[in-house]
């Protein structure tokens, strides 16, 4: 009689086929629950201009370009150079893991912390990278929020406007403080490690040889003003470049006017919805908002649901599927690499 095989290689790829299936069951029943939404939606879409079309695409490319390059200037600062198709093809996979699996920042930020392991970053390098690009990305589209309410005439109060400059500062002396003097985070570190243990009733010191790697490693970053600003702009024209996705498509199927700061405070307002909603892609939540603004701006119902879908078509549809066939290329290519440098 055989035995079953149980081996790691074996174990690996039945989990592998396992996980496949669970992701392409909750593609069924996202795709089940929104489809009587999605077929109304699809019904205020007329034909969409293609010169408007096409630039809107290649708004959305740029979107996903600038984010790419962000998180390329915090590792060219750490001096771990790669080429730049490589970090592209990391934002379209990872983007895509985080916006269509429940829990997906999680699936994401795991995914992202092995590719850059695989780039040649240390483990503090690419936990260092990963964190300073999700900061870095909110303070942007902070940015870009109050932009929007002083273009509009709008009048924010000067101490949301002074709060806001007060944490970039403190950011900035932040990272510029850990890049130069990681040691400075090591006794806070021990302590929060001491903690653990403690809870774990494990020896104080256990893991402590780990801080002190981790705490070298981290030396390896300098994130000087060229990098850095670099990284800034990068952040900040992947949420103005997404606006400009939705702007384009506004004219892509009417011929009527809006202003684009209109367009800009309708997308601020969509984005932020969708960080307070757990639904995978923030389905519903971000759309219905976005209709609510262009609405609010002046744009009539039908337009308004028409354009929505349309940038949804773009930012959601076409981006997932070239990120879902992105990870299943850099997964192919991982597989084929391992099996090359194994043994016999």
């Amino acid at each position: 009689m055989t035995e079953p095989d149980t081996s790691p290689t074996h174990r690996g790829s039945r989990v592998r086929r396992i996980g496949l299936a669970v992701v392409l069951v909750l593609f069924a029943v996202e795709l089940t629950l929104g489809w009587p939404s999605l077929t109304e939606a699809f019904g205020h879409l007329r034909a969409p201009h293609p010169g408007w079309l096409a630039a809107a695409v290649a708004a959305e490319l740029m979107a996903m370009g600038a984010y790419a390059r962000m998180q390329r200037s915090l590792l060219l600062s750490a001096g771990v150079r790669v080429p730049l198709y490589r970090h592209v093809a990391l934002a379209y996979a990872a983007h895509s893991l985080s916006v269509t699996l429940p829990a997906g920042p999680a699936f994401s930020t795991r995914f992202n912390y092995q590719q850059m392991r695989r780039f040649g970053a240390s483990p503090a390098i690419a936990t260092w990278c990963i964190t300073l690009s999700a900061i870095l990305s909110a303070a942007a589209l902070a940015v870009v929020t109050a932009a929007g309410a002083l273009a509009s005439h709008g009048r924010p109060q000067w101490y949301s406007l002074a709060g806001l400059a007060a944490v970039a500062v403190l950011i900035g002396v932040g990272v510029r403080r850990v890049t130069h003097r990681p040691q400075s985070l090591e006794p806070v570190i021990r302590r929060a490690l001491a903690l653990v243990n403690r809870l774990r009733r494990r020896p104080a010191d256990r893991g402590l040889e780990r801080v002190h790697a981790f705490v070298d490693q981290l030396g390896a970053a300098r994130l000087g003003p060229r990098h850095g600003t670099a990284a800034a702009a990068f952040a900040v024209l992947n949420w103005v470049a997404d606006a400009v996705c939705l702007w384009l498509c506004f004219h892509a199927i009417s011929d009527a006017s809006i202003s684009a700061t209109q367009v800009l405070l309708a997308y601020c307002a969509g984005m932020a919805a969708g960080t307070i909603t757990i639904i995978p892609g923030g389905l519903g939540i971000i759309d219905s908002a976005l209709i609510l603004g262009l609405v609010t701006g002046g744009v009539d119902v039908s337009t308004a649901i028409a354009t929505v879908v349309l940038y949804r078509l773009i930012s959601f549809v076409f981006i997932i599927g070239a990120g879902w066939i992105t990870w299943l290329v850099i997964r192919h290519r991982h597989r084929e690499h391992m099996t090359a440098a194994s043994p016999g």
